[in-house]
């Protein structure tokens, strides 16, 4: 069962509007992926099976070597990851 309320719907609302946001997608999906994790932390939205896997799947995208520029593949898995995030939140 989805989580309600006024904090729930900011969450979503937030973590939407960072993921749709213009910039690089890596960059979106830092700001994204923080906005959940606060709202996963604060019970504003719960964790779900799905929510847990994208989130590590992201930080898998987001992981960089020293000195590595993420981009290309990095970008488009994150962009790809962000949006299932996105259409799983309503069930967060």
């Amino acid at each position: 069962m989805a989580t309600a309320g006024t904090a729930a719907d900011e969450a979503r609302s937030e973590i939407r509007e960072l993921a749709a946001a213009r910039g690089h997608p890596t960059d979106n999906a830092r700001l994204a992926l923080a906005r959940l994790e606060r709202a996963l932390e604060d019970g504003a939205l719960q964790r779900t099976a799905f929510l847990a896997q994208a989130i590590a799947d992201l930080q898998v995208a987001l992981t960089q070597d020293e000195g590595q520029r993420l981009g290309g593949k990095s970008g488009e898995a994150a962009r790809v990851i962000l949006r299932a995030i996105v259409r799983g939140l309503d069930e967060a």
